[in-house]
């Protein structure tokens, strides 16, 4: 074979490959649109799940929230139930004790008053007797 022989030969094959090329080429594009969709459409589908599972666990998380608020509610509820009962039995006790401290001054107070009229009733029979004897 010759070099012209080679040459059109080769000019058949290049025309046959032109020829098929722009068709090849419109069907590779429409394949890569098609793939593109498909792709989009999952991406898509995809977003939509990754949604839902937020939604879900967003919903989740607040009614754990809301359950742990339930039970610090709870705790604090019957933290302070204690509390007011200690105090209320501190309260008892300080007023039991400020009676009782009442009532130790009261006697003190008599007890002193009663020794001021024996002092003064001494003085007044010492008055007295010096007055008669004068």
């Amino acid at each position: 074979m010759t070099v012209e022989e080679r040459l059109y030969k080769l000019e058949g094959i290049v025309e046959g490959v032109m020829a098929v090329l722009p068709d090849r080429v419109s069907a590779l594009e429409a394949r890569m649109d098609l793939l593109r969709q498909e792709v989009r459409a999952e991406i898509a589908g995809l977003r939509q799940e990754v949604r839902a599972e937020i939604a879900g666990l967003r919903q989740e998380m607040e009614e754990k929230f809301n359950g742990l608020r339930q039970e610090v509610r709870a705790e604090i509820g019957g933290f302070r139930q204690e509390v007011k009962g200690e105090l209320a039995g501190l309260r008892q006790e300080m007023e039991e004790r400020f009676n009782g401290l009442r009532q130790e001054v009261k006697a003190e107070i008599n007890t002193a008053f009663n020794k001021a009229m024996l002092y003064f009733t001494a003085i007044a029979v010492v008055l007295g007797v010096l007055t008669l004897f004068r």
